[in-house]
């Protein structure tokens, strides 16, 4: 139902607002209905009958209201829109409907009768659909089972086992081990469905071995939202309030920025949605600047109830969607490269299953004169330079941290084992803002990040232009350890 009472705040909507509502939406080719007196209860009801009996589209109801209706002085202004009545009106409203106005709060007994009679409705048809779910249980006891395990939140046994282990040395972008992921678990996770703005291809979200979502298929698991992120957003939102299902929805990191309503939304709710974020960074390459995230990172990284991770390799991508799919409490957040990365030799460095830790040491040194951090797809770069401040002479631990928020979880004891507080020589290295890192670098520290916008070239280029280069990090690092 869309509410036409030609008021907003400012005063009357044609100072700002002339479009034709019911024109536009039967132009998307809905089912369109206008109700020209919003105090005809009557029609209303003829209206919503008629809405539930189309079934092949989705229906508006237009109703034209007078706001404020029933109140002598303040009826069809602005100053009803967003203020309070007042006492003294409150009370000529009463006497308008036949209240009597020296009583607040009261309730008509016919008003009470309606809902307990419509309890006692509601009541009647729960106890006849337990019954029928009851006979079904009796009938197909797995399909039930597993019916009632989804909507209790529960994931399947052993699902884990699924998740893809790269192999060392492969270059590989973490959005192509991303899909990967996606389609190697998503068997076993029925209600893990998703798609992308206009982008499935360029993200890698596409769930191969099922059909699309549409009015005929209903069984279908990818969804093609259109180039439209914040009704994405919103639609991966009331999906995710859905008992059983896991959404997810991708586009471009920046494009991020279209859909933040939603995103904040969903925090505030703390519902889980899976927001993939591919084309991260300047590494995008000859797209630009009005492609290449900088400061996303740290914007979404401020809301509050947000995971964000942004894993360093192939094997740090599965073990995110890990943590994603048995993450309850808020928005997952997943950054992923557009070009391809080493993937990490786990028999050399840390086990990739330390993502789950936020923040783990993947490279250690004995006596580590200082602490080398990044993210993403800048991990690789410090192991290069770890190497050659070891042959330098200069000891240095490396910590991948994909994600702040799961490294804010942990104990003091394990915070205390990653970042000593006795060594507070620290270099954090990530393509987007720095924003944010200086928490970790502390007072004794320095961070490599992007201060500017970016540039069109080739990302090998803008990586040397920006400093993100073993020589910037080993000078850094150095640089560190004269002070």
């Amino acid at each position: 139902l869309y509410d036409d009472n030609h008021i907003s705040i400012e005063g009357s909507t044609d100072i700002a607002f002339t479009e034709d509502v019911a024109k536009r939406f039967e132009a998307y080719n809905w089912h369109v209905q206008v109700v020209e007196d919003g105090n005809d209860i009557n029609a209303i009801e003829i209206a919503v009958r008629n809405a539930k009996a189309e079934t092949q589209r989705p229906s508006l109801i237009k109703v034209r209201t007078q706001i404020a209706y029933g109140s002598p002085n303040k009826v069809n202004t602005a100053g009803s829109h967003g203020s309070p009545l007042g006492a003294d009106e409150v009370k000529l409203v009463k006497k308008f409907f036949g209240f009597d106005p020296d009583k607040s709060f009261y309730v008509p007994d016919e008003v009470l009768r309606f809902y307990h009679e419509a309890g006692e409705k509601g009541a009647k048809l729960e106890k006849e659909w337990n019954e029928l779910f009851k006979a079904y249980k009796e009938k197909f006891p797995e399909l039930a089972s597993a019916y009632e395990e989804v909507l209790q939140g529960k994931l399947p046994k052993n699902w884990q086992s699924k998740l893809p282990v790269f192999a060392a040395g492969d270059q590989l972008a973490t959005r192509q081990a991303s899909g990967k992921v996606l389609n190697a678990i998503a068997a076993d996770l029925p209600g893990l469905i998703g798609g992308a703005a206009d982008l499935a291809p360029s993200t890698d979200t596409n769930l191969k071995e099922y059909d699309s979502f549409t009015s005929e298929k209903r069984d279908g698991r990818n969804f093609h939202f259109g180039i439209r992120e914040h009704a994405m957003g919103s639609i991966l939102n009331g999906m995710a309030l859905t008992k059983g299902l896991i959404p997810y929805g991708a586009t471009f990191l920046i494009f991020s920025e279209y859909m933040r309503p939603p995103i904040r939304l969903a925090a505030i709710m703390k519902i889980r949605p899976v927001f993939v974020y591919t084309h991260d960074s300047i590494g995008l390459g000859e797209d630009g600047t009005t492609h290449q995230p900088v400061e996303q990172l740290i914007s979404l990284r401020s809301i509050p109830n947000i995971t964000l991770i942004r894993p360093a390799d192939a094997n740090e991508t599965s073990q995110a969607w890990r943590v994603a799919v048995e993450h309850t409490d808020g928005p997952v957040v997943l950054v992923l490269t557009r070009q391809a990365l080493p993937v990490l030799d786990q028999k050399k460095y840390g086990a990739a299953t330390g993502l789950e830790k936020g923040a783990y040491i993947l490279s250690d040194v004995k006596s580590p004169e200082l602490i080398l951090i990044a993210t993403g797809s800048e991990v690789s770069l410090i192991l290069d330079a770890q190497v050659v401040l070891e042959k330098q002479g200069v000891a240095a631990r490396v910590v991948s941290m994909p994600s702040w928020e799961l490294f804010e979880k942990q104990s003091a004891a394990y915070k205390e084992s990653v970042f000593p507080k006795a060594l507070r020589k620290r270099l954090a290295v990530e393509a987007g803002s720095p924003l944010g890192w200086h928490k970790y670098v502390t007072d004794e520290g320095d961070i490599i990040g992007m201060t500017t916008f970016g540039e069109s070239a080739p990302a090998a280029d803008l990586y040397k232009v920006f400093g993100f280069t073993v020589d910037h990090v080993v000078e850094k690092a150095k640089g560190l350890l004269k002070k």
